[in-house]
């Protein structure tokens, strides 16, 4: 056997133990599933994520995930938290501690304490009877048969159905709240993310003098005049009150003088009608998703009632760092 074949031998048996153990992830959602959420829904303040080893490596995923879905969290080292940072955690905080066997030694000195301050705990443990579970309000398990290290040493089988079970749980919470997109991009305004979703049209349109604009009453060459002022590619026609009646776009002049006609002309049979127009609230990533749809650079802005505001380009979009 090659040594490519042996490879690829070895990471289908990889996947196929894990995926055949993560299936099984399915049948334990159960009522303590359901109290856990009960638990995180209610919390008045933070979820606390804890765990060592590769479950902390984990555990630092799902407290991330949590916070950026709804359910402000944080991750607390268990060595840590036994050295001072014990005191992160207050009444109204509801702590998930990760451990599989469920029998770390720093777990046995800080249940204690924790029930002292009745801090509920929820385990994400394979030890169904460890001492974990026991003390624990309510129990995910993450057991499996086996472990897709050969040697069944390496957290493999296991860490993914910890990380699962996390997605599950910040899922859920998340669609209970109706946590939506726009609740999303509030944790990350940074990047295209946040400029896709938080910034609207009306923030990034060209207004004032960069408005290219005429009247539908003017001539070809007014129009032409207009597109080499601005140089947007397009010029919103306007009627006498200023809703958008047509767009007259480069394109638009080429054709009109191949086909022999005059700059002098009227511009009224020179334009595209109604031409394409974008809603000055829409968000900026509909905005660019429309306008590549519709195969264009560029579209005036209307209010709700028609009446032109602005006009952007895919050059503002990409500017503000959308798409």
């Amino acid at each position: 056997m090659s040594n490519a074949t042996t490879l690829l031998t070895f990471a289908r048996e990889t996947l196929e133990i894990e995926l055949a153990e993560a299936q099984r992830l399915l049948a334990r959602l159960d009522d303590n599933f359901v109290r856990a959420c009960e638990l995180l829904l209610a919390c008045s303040g933070k979820a606390v994520i804890s765990g060592i080893g590769k479950s902390g490596h984990i555990g630092k995923k799902i407290a991330a995930t949590l916070a950026s879905t709804g359910t402000p969290s944080f991750f607390v080292h268990p060595a840590e938290a036994l050295h001072g940072d014990l005191g992160m955690i207050g009444a109204g905080d509801v702590v998930i501690f990760i451990s599989y066997s469920g029998r770390a030694k720093e777990l046995d000195l800080i249940l204690p304490l924790l029930a002292e301050s009745k801090i509920p705990v929820i385990a994400i443990t394979g030890g169904k009877e460890s001492p974990l579970a026991l003390g624990a309000a309510c129990t995910l398990d993450i057991s499996v048969e086996r472990e897709a290290c050969p040697m069944g040493l390496a957290p493999t089988s296991s860490g993914v159905n910890t990380l699962m079970m996390g997605d599950a749980l910040a899922m859920a919470l998340m669609r209970h709240r109706g946590f939506n997109a726009e609740d999303f991009a509030r944790s990350h305004p940074g990047g295209s993310l946040g400029a896709r979703l938080l910034n609207r049209v009306h923030h990034l349109m060209r207004t004032g003098d960069r408005l290219p604009v005429v009247n539908e009453n003017v001539n070809v060459m007014d129009a032409m005049l207009e597109l080499s002022r601005t140089g947007l590619g397009l010029v919103a026609v306007c009627d006498a009150g200023h809703k958008v009646v047509g767009v007259f776009t480069d394109g638009d002049l080429r054709r009109w003088l191949v086909k022999g006609h005059s700059l002098n002309d009227s511009l009224s049979q020179a334009i595209t009608r109604p031409g394409y127009r974008l809603p000055e609230q829409w968000r900026a990533g509909e905005a660019l998703e429309a306008l590549h749809e519709q195969h264009i650079s560029a579209a005036p802005v209307v209010d709700i009632d028609g009446v032109l505001v602005g006009a952007i380009n895919l050059h503002d979009l990409h500017q503000a760092g959308v798409g």
